[in-house]
């Protein structure tokens, strides 16, 4: 008797998961920003929001829950109902820095939330305020030696990329620059235009407009090749900076226990969205990159870059009460 039961709640549950696959979506889906409109993770959500509405046949509602350096769109996704219908495009710096920083508000990435594929990657562009009297990275470093304290820099909130790339920056050049966290890339980039801060260390997505008209300058990219959309700004490495390679990662995972069947259609769709070549030339357009992965693939990286970041946090003495 035991047995059948046993059976019968396994065949059961199969055919609940055949039900939510065959059925989802049947009502609009939320895509959580962990930021401000505006910014790299702002754009690119965006960017696929529109095309993989139609590709699921429902509404895909972007969802800005910006706050606690990411913390608080985070635990929404996490504390969400397991049913494909509250998704998080996250970023790495908020993603995998946020629980080395704060050890009781930030949520565990690999036990709380389900991956289901990595979606864009990006070098970070070093660009200053215009009255910055420097333009090249060796001209800002030798400007921050003579004026200790003087250069601040702003991040899209305390973990961020943008805040760990100039905590880096400090560690390799010994340079003394002041850290301003904003709660995420607009106001950075705001500021950054009216002189209000000095340096921010970003994805190229969103400020890319800005250096093209010149409201702000670019000293150089993280990455191990030039930007074919600013070919003139050197890499790092050509600027002096050997070891600076640095870059973000923007990847898409649902709440713990979602069904595997409903995983695995987001997967599909989103995969046919970003496979799209007016999508990536958009993407390309920004300085970012299209890379898909598995879900297995996303979810090793998870926790390889948890593990990495875990240690330069270590390193640089930071931590967020």
């Amino acid at each position: 008797m035991k047995k059948i039961l046993i059976a019968a709640a396994v065949a059961l549950t199969f055919a609940g998961h055949a039900v939510v696959a065959g059925a989802y979506p049947v009502k609009p889906v939320m895509l959580v920003v962990p930021s401000q409109p505006g910014g790299s993770i702002d754009f690119l959500a965006r960017l696929i929001a529109e095309p993989l509405s139609k590709s699921l046949g429902v509404p895909v509602v972007i969802e800005n829950k910006a706050g606690a350096s990411g913390n608080i769109g985070n635990t929404y996704v996490a504390n969400a109902n397991a049913d494909g219908y509250t998704l998080l495009f996250a970023y790495n710096g908020f993603l995998v820095a946020n629980p080395h920083l704060y050890k009781s508000a930030a949520i565990d990435p690999v036990g709380q939330l389900a991956p289901i594929t990595m979606v864009s990657r990006a070098p970070q562009v070093i660009v200053t305020a215009n009255q910055v009297p420097a333009n090249s990275v060796q001209e800002l470093v030798d400007y921050a030696r003579k004026n200790p304290g003087k250069l601040n820099y702003a991040s899209s909130g305390n973990g961020s990329v943008p805040h760990l790339s100039g905590e880096l920056l400090k560690q390799q050049t010994g340079v003394d620059m002041v850290h301003i966290p904003y709660k995420g890339a607009g106001g950075a980039v705001v500021d950054l235009i009216s002189n209000q801060v000095d340096l921010y260390i970003t994805s190229p997505a969103g400020v890319m407009g800005q250096i093209k008209q010149k409201q702000i300058k670019a000293l150089a990219v993280t990455g191990e090749q030039r930007l074919s959309t600013i070919p003139d700004v050197p890499t790092a490495a050509e600027a002096g900076l050997k070891d600076y390679t640095l870059d973000s990662w923007f990847a898409l995972y649902a709440p713990a226990g979602t069904p595997d069947p409903v995983l695995e259609k987001l997967h599909a769709e989103v995969s046919k969205v970003l496979e799209r070549k007016d999508i990536r030339e958009r993407a390309e357009d920004a300085g970012m990159a299209i890379e898909m992965s598995s879900r297995d693939e996303l979810g090793d990286y998870t926790k390889s870059q948890l593990l990495y970041w875990g240690d330069v946090i270590r390193k640089a003495g930071l931590e967020v009460q």
